[in-house]
C-alpha cells in the first residue's frame, strides 16, 4: 500500500482469519455502505482522482444541482461533501476503531458514487482494494497515523480544495461537514459497542483524533476535528445541543424548509419563538 510505504511503514497483510468478520462486514457493507468497486453504480460514479480535474468536478456539481433542488453550485458542493464525508470517514474510522483494521482511503483506491433518488442519497462507498491491513506489535500508533493521514490529507484535503475552487464554497464549511460525521460515528454508532477491548480502543482513538492528531495528518495548519468541536449549547426550549460553527445550507435545498439537527441557525430561531 503506497501510503504506508510513503510513511515508512510496511502494511502487514493478514490471512483469512484476520480479515473482517461476518459481524464487522455486516456493519461496514450495511449501514456504512462499503462495497467492492466492481459493484459500483457505473452510471453515477467516478474514480476519486477524476474529481481533481476542475472541469469534471464542475460538471458533476452542475449535474447534481437540480437533482438536489439546490439553488447554487456552492450549496451543491456542501451537500455532496456531507454525503461523501459520511461514506468515506465512517467506513475508514469504523474499521480502524471498532475492528482494529485498516482500509486504504486514497485518491487511487476510492470511487465516488453520487446516486440520489426520490429525495434521498442512494450512493455507496466502493473501494478497489478492500483487503484489510493491520500492524506489527508495538506499531499501532504509526499505523493509525498512516490510516488517518491517507484518509484526510491524502483523500479529502485535495477533494475539498477542488470543491472550494470550482464552487466558491468555504473550505471551513467542508471541513466542518467532515467533522460532524466523525463526531456522530464515535458518539452514536460506536457508542453502543460493548466489547471491553473495542470500547477502550474506540475511546482512545476518538480522544487522539480530537486532542492529539497532528494538523499535518489533515493537510492543514489546524486539526479540524478539534477546531469545530463545541460544548453543547442551551436552547430556548430548555434542551441542550452541540451546534455547528458554520451552516451547511441544507435548509436552502429542502422543501419544505428543514434544518439539520446541529444547525447554528436553530439557536437564533428559538430565541425569537
Amino acid at each position: 500500500m503506497a501510503v504506508t510505504r510513503g510513511l515508512g511503514i510496511e502494511p502487514a497483510f493478514t490471512d483469512a482469519a484476520r480479515r473482517f468478520t461476518a459481524g464487522e462486514w455486516a456493519v461496514l457493507s450495511g449501514p456504512l455502505r462499503l462495497k467492492p468497486a466492481g459493484e459500483r453504480d457505473s452510471s453515477r460514479s467516478l474514480a476519486a482522482h477524476e474529481l481533481l480535474n476542475g472541469g469534471v468536478c464542475l460538471r458533476l456539481l452542475d449535474e447534481l444541482t437540480p437533482v438536489l433542488g439546490s439553488p447554487s453550485r456552492a450549496i451543491t458542493a456542501s451537500l455532496l461533501s456531507k454525503r461523501m464525508s459520511f461514506l468515506i470517514t465512517n467506513t475508514c474510522l469504523y474499521a480502524l476503531s471498532a475492528c482494529d483494521k485498516g482500509l486504504l482511503m486514497s485518491l487511487d483506491n476510492s470511487v465516488i458514487e453520487y446516486g440520489h433518488d426520490e429525495g434521498r442519497w442512494t450512493s455507496s462507498m466502493p473501494l478497489l482494494d478492500l483487503e484489510p491491513w493491520t500492524y506489527a506489535a508495538g506499531e499501532r500508533q504509526a499505523w493509525r497515523e498512516a490510516v488517518v493521514g491517507s484518509l484526510f490529507a491524502g483523500l479529502l484535503k485535495p477533494l475539498w480544495d477542488r470543491f472550494a475552487q470550482v464552487s466558491g464554497i468555504s473550505r471551513r464549511i467542508l471541513w466542518e461537514n467532515t467533522a460532524v460525521r466523525v463526531y456522530s460515528l464515535y458518539e452514536k454508532r460506536m457508542d453502543s459497542l460493548q466489547d471491553p477491548s473495542a470500547r477502550r480502543r474506540i475511546d482512545a482513538d476518538f480522544d487522539w483524533l480530537l486532542n492529539q492528531a497532528d494538523p499535518g495528518l489533515f493537510g492543514l495548519d489546524y486539526n479540524p476535528l478539534q477546531h469545530f468541536r463545541r460544548a453543547p449549547m442551551p436552547l430556548a426550549d430548555g434542551g441542550c445541543r452541540r451546534l455547528r460553527r458554520t451552516c451547511c445550507f441544507y435548509y436552502q435545498a429542502s422543501n419544505p424548509v428543514e434544518y439539520c439537527s446541529a444547525c447554528p441557525l436553530l439557536r437564533k430561531r428559538t430565541r425569537h419563538e
